[in-house]
């Protein structure tokens, strides 16, 4: 099988919302990646916004690579049709191995796993672990609150202007998914993500 053209990291829910647009959304990320032959890298979950992508990365063409710790196969929550489904024994060997995979990093709407997910890599990114491209797809407004707490920080100081540009915030998937691969293939790597665990 050839190599795939990009490899993106996909944050999302478990649970599938109470919107339907957040599932909308979610087969759209997965088709957008099959049908531009890329790689999905995600939790391995067979639920909610999780497997809602899995299913549409795969039924369009695309690879999908499931990272899930053992608690939670052990649970049933694992996705068994993945091309690749890495077993782990905990949450930072996950997020670490999501990383190293992947080329660029994608939150869909989702819970506080999928804002500390979001916001480690972003850290990350600032402190200079690697130079990844990371998008905010903002699904029905979902993320407004959260982005005008953000610009808040910012007028009071905690964070520069600089950092919040290193996140790519925007309701167009296409085009933000567009920019995100187109980026991911020039991201610098940076050092190992292992080693900032």
């Amino acid at each position: 099988m050839a190599e795939p053209a990009f490899s993106l990291c996909v944050y999302c829910g478990s649970r599938p919302g109470e919107n339907p647009l957040f599932a909308d959304a979610a087969r759209a990320v997965g088709a957008w990646i099959g049908q531009h032959g890329g790689q999905l890298v995600y939790g391995g979950g067979s639920g909610g916004l999780m497997g809602t992508v899995a299913r549409a990365t795969a039924e369009a063409g695309g690879r999908v690579v499931g990272v899930i710790p053992q608690s939670l196969v052990d649970r049933e929550f694992a996705n068994h049709d993945c091309d690749e489904l890495h077993i782990v024994q905990t949450m930072h060997e996950r997020k670490a191995l999501m990383a190293e995979r992947s080329g660029a990093f994608l939150a869909l709407p989702g819970g506080i796993g999928t804002f500390e997910e979001l916001f480690e890599v972003w850290t990350w990114r600032q402190l200079g672990y690697h130079g990844k491209p990371i998008g905010l797809l903002n699904v029905a407004g979902y993320y407004d609150g959260l982005l005008a707490f953000l610009r808040g920080s910012v007028a009071q100081g905690f964070m520069g202007p600089w950092q919040m540009d290193l996140v790519d915030a925007s309701d167009d998937a296409a085009a933000l998914l567009g920019r995100l691969a187109q980026a991911a293939q020039g991201a610098a790597p940076g050092p190992a993500l292992r080693t900032v665990i």
